[in-house]
């Protein structure tokens, strides 16, 4: 068998395994597997509940029949005729009696969640299900069993009879119903909140006061006292827009503590919002001839770009992991040493300081001194390293002066640092009440506030920083954010992954949340070529978006948006409700290094134009270097977010001075716009959590298709040769480019790319015609295409062998 034929072969065993896999993933095939396991349950139902009227004369039928007989049985009464006579009899009398009505709502849930029609938590519902029915058969047997002797019905069916004898013979009547007892209040316990007070209330016990012992011991955490509030004339409590510092004084009066406060907790509900009583564009009802748009607005109502999903429901603050946090409290004797080193450091070197304060944040704490009259503020700056030695910490980062104040900072990170996690953040009072219309919520500052942005007006975002230092969560944190505000009608993304796993998690929204090409297979855009496209496609995205506010004579997306929902716009003219676009890209540099301008000018046509027709960039790197972050690249960027870079040069890079080589890692990070830079611990998302926010949201109704950017047209397509190759008219590099390939053993369309100095589409067409010609394989994603000849004499022969014009 030829080369050709194998591959061929290969080819077409890969493609129907991909055919089974999509099949076995297909939303068909979802719904119709849900509907048969609903509908049994339904079947299975019926049949119990014609086994109480019908079971006396069918029992002597059935009797030593199994659920596999399928022979022919006369004279069945039973509803569900034989199958269900047998069926139930099983269901009833040889497993859980009654109880197995609990295991068929189970089975109506797994069915309901298949179809998609609602979401339910399976895990959940499957042990709550069991645990009532092992529970109910015992209970039943044991409280009412002794009335159905010499019945054809098992109330708790075989299974609970034989317990209730076993627990009845061990531990008594008394013991047995204690323990039923028991068991039953532990399960209240998990399905209500309400049972430990309904118990207590019944006991009229109260939960004892725990007394704390009195003394002093120096090493415990001195606790904080909340500052009185403001507003004490108004009985309704108003939040504050920040939360106020508390000032704890310890035992010499230069030196302070400052622990602010974190942010009080506002819950959003799942719920979803009230929608306004508006009805949707539709073609016939097209604004006539001379009516107005008053008219039209008061005879239709606004248009609600919602209503397509008009049930669609925002994910619940559950699905996010609530990590347990310790009291505000400050370890004083970490506070002290700190400050006493610092202090004897700078002594060391000459330099009295006036007062020393310190604010502890999660992870890092910020101590402003004020040094004596005099002193110079470079003398201080350059004894960082000194001062990182005394303290043996890494991460420390000294700010002379600080932004609008009289003080220098010194940046130090705590020994004990505490997680921020995405559920404090999403639920606090900040997020909760923000009026952003894109909010990005990264994590909290060092004063223990939540540091908010509006991509709106950043209006993209730069994020760089050495593997490993938690750039994909931020990535995940700033997705996770707008899923939690966003209504997928206002909000798409365009997710470019190369390393092929970040993003392939967020697949299951494609058609709430995701944007792609028209003949896009795949949502998220792993492929170079395809990235290409895309980059393209939304550059006209963007030209058709800006010819649609000319016409409405509108300045901005919001603007446009706002005349279409008070349909002072004709759809029948073309203009239609425009959703924000966030375009993503996990690996920039990649990107860069294989296709360069073509990647780049596209980029920065966008970064240029599109803010305000509501399409913004969040670009991250692993490599900040001048090559891969251009002067184009940040000219346009002006929003930049640094974790830890390794050196000096890296920092400079990203944001034009040093800082992130001296950051801890681990989500710690400084973000840079204007001339503001502000050091934040990154809200920490774990992977499952953002697995449950994506199936919550995939579970609900979608849209037919995922949101359709522009058809664009390229000169190569990276899943085959194109129509247009031919050998014929071979490139004249195609010899050197095919020995250069074999020497290197890579089919790598960017070798050639960089080895001969030519376009990215003409080294894609010089691949495609080597594919053509049996020289190299076919395209494999971001890896390289497998080469068919090992030396270059065999691959002489075979260019020899080609015919030229």
């Amino acid at each position: 068998m030829t080369k050709g034929k194998l591959f061929k072969k290969q080819k077409n065993s890969a493609s129907e395994s991909s055919r089974l896999k999509q099949f076995i993933k297909s939303d068909a095939t979802h719904f119709v597997l849900g509907l048969i396991i609903f509908m049994f349950a339904v079947y299975a139902t019926i049949s119990i509940v014609s086994f109480f009227f019908t079971g006396n004369d069918d029992q002597s039928k059935i009797e030593g029949l199994s659920l596999f007989h399928w022979g022919k049985v006369s004279g069945i009464q039973n509803w569900t005729g034989t199958r269900g006579a047998i069926l139930s009899n099983t269901l009833l009398n040889e497993w859980f009696g009654i109880p197995t009505l609990f295991l068929l709502l189970f089975l109506a849930f797994v069915g309901l969640r298949l179809m998609k029609a609602r979401y339910i938590n399976l895990i959940k519902q499957f042990i709550l299900c069991s645990i009532l029915t092992l529970w109910t058969s015992l209970a039943l047997s044991f409280f009412l069993g002794g009335f159905f002797n010499g019945t054809t019905l098992y109330i708790g069916g075989k299974h609970g009879a034989s317990l209730s004898d076993l627990m009845k013979n061990n531990f008594g009547k008394p013991g047995t119903f204690l323990i039923i007892v028991i068991v039953l209040i532990i399960v209240m316990m998990f399905i209500s909140s309400r049972t430990i007070p309904f118990v207590r209330k019944l006991f009229n016990l109260k939960p004892l006061a725990i007394k704390k012992p009195k003394g002093k011991n120096t090493t415990t955490p001195i606790p904080v006292e909340k500052t009185p509030e403001k507003d004490k004339g108004t009985d309704k409590p108003q939040p504050a827009d920040e939360p106020e510092p508390v000032v704890v004084p310890v035992d010499t009066g230069d030196f302070e503590i400052v622990v602010p406060n974190g942010d009080e907790l506002f819950p959003k509900p799942s719920t979803p919002e009230p929608q306004l009583p508006v009805v949707p564009f539709n073609i016939e009802q097209n604004k006539e001839e001379g009516e107005d748009e008053e008219n039209l607005l008061e005879k239709l109502g606004p248009f609600d770009p919602k209503a397509d999903l008009s049930l669609y429901r925002l994910p619940p603050i559950d699905l996010l992991q609530k990590y347990s946090q310790k009291d505000t409290q400050v370890d004083m004797v970490e506070q002290n040493d700190n400050k006493n080193r610092i202090i004897q450091t700078l002594d060391k070197f000459g330099i009295k300081i006036k007062s020393i304060k310190a604010t502890v944040g999660p992870t890092v704490t910020l101590y402003e001194i004020i040094p004596e009259d005099g002193i110079r503020i470079n003398k201080i700056r350059n004894l960082e390293d000194d001062i990182a030695m005394s303290l043996a910490a890494l991460g420390i980062r000294i700010i002379a002066p600080m932004p609008g104040k009289g003080t220098i900072g010194i940046e130090v990170p705590n020994k004990d640092p505490q997680t921020v996690s995405m559920h404090s953040i999403i639920a606090s009072r900040k997020y909760q009440e923000s009026k952003f219309e894109l909010p990005i919520a990264l994590g909290r500052t060092i004063t223990n506030e939540v540091f908010m942005v509006d991509l709106i007006k950043m209006p993209h975002l730069l994020v760089a920083g050495a593997t490993g230092q938690g750039k994909s969560v931020g990535l995940n944190a700033a997705i996770t954010s707008l899923l939690y505000r966003k209504h997928p009608a206002e909000l798409k993304f365009v997710l470019i992954d190369p390393k092929m796993v970040e993003f392939s998690i967020y697949s299951i929204i494609e058609k709430h949340f995701l944007a792609k090409l028209p003949d896009s297979e795949k949502p998220i855009i792993t492929d170079f070529t395809k990235v290409i496209y895309t980059l393209n496609s939304l550059t006209k995205e963007m030209d058709d978006r800006y010819i649609l506010l000319e016409k409405a004579g509108s300045r901005n997306v919001q603007e446009y948006n706002e005349k279409f929902i008070t349909r002072r716009l004709n759809p029948m003219k073309g203009h239609r409700f425009m959703p924000y676009i966030v375009v993503i890209i996990d690996e920039f540099g990649d990107l860069i290094m294989t296709a360069g301008k073509e990647i780049e000018q596209p980029i920065a046509r966008i970064a240029q134009k599109a803010r305000a027709v509501g399409i913004h960039m969040i670009i991250a790197t692993q490599r900040p270097t001048t090559n891969i972050i251009t002067g184009t690249i940040k000219a346009n960027f002006p929003a930049r977010l640094a974790f830890r870079v390794i050196t000096a040069v890296d920092s400079r890079t990203i944001l034009d001075s040093t800082g992130a080589n001296q950051l801890i890692g681990r989500g710690d990070m400084l973000f840079f716009q204007g001339n503001d830079m502000t050091r934040i611990q990154c809200a920490f998302v774990d992977t499952p959590e953002v697995e449950r926010i994506s199936k919550f949201i995939g579970s609900q109704q979608a849209y037919p298709t995922a949101y359709l950017l522009p058809e664009y047209t390229g000169d190569h397509e990276d899943n085959g040769p194109s129509s247009t190759v031919s050998l014929s008219d071979l490139d004249p590099l195609f010899d050197d480019a095919a020995r250069l390939l074999v020497i290197h053993q890579q089919g790598s369309t960017s070798l050639i790319q960089r080895k001969f100095s030519i376009g990215y589409n003409r080294a894609g067409r010089i691949v495609d015609q080597m594919e053509l010609a049996g020289i190299v394989g076919p395209a494999q994603g971001s890896k390289p295409r497998d080469v068919y000849f090992q030396d270059e004499y065999s691959l002489e022969q075979k260019l020899n062998s080609l015919k030229r014009p």
